[in-house]
């Protein structure tokens, strides 16, 4: 069988390909300082943990962004919420990044 070569724009992906995620169970108390501290940092949870077990951490940050898994349900949800049709993912993106910087203006 012969080994074939991998097309060159995967070829960066390698590494992170063999990479293996771990998980910790921690008590919530060290979960929330880890956090914490990474905000402070400017850090996502995963670099600082990385930072403090004196591992490399990318110098240049990935895109930062917030994230949040929405379903069928929390656009019908959220459509209603905001007059919209559900089908309108755009238009509630808007406006749930509108009402995410207004919590953050009243806070």
């Amino acid at each position: 069988m012969t080994t074939r070569k991998l097309p060159e724009k995967w070829q960066s992906n390698v590494n992170a390909v063999k990479a293996v995620q771990v998980a910790f169970d921690m008590d919530e108390k060290v979960q929330k300082e880890i956090r914490k501290a990474a905000v402070e940092a400017s850090l996502s949870p995963s670099d600082q943990i990385r930072m403090i077990l004196g591992l490399p951490v990318h110098k240049k940050p990935k895109r930062p962004r917030l994230t949040v898994s929405l379903s069928s349900e929390d656009y019908q949800v959220l459509g209603n919420k905001y007059g919209i049709q559900p089908t309108e993912q755009l238009e509630i993106k808007r406006k749930l990044m509108d009402e995410l910087i207004e919590f953050v203006n009243e806070n």
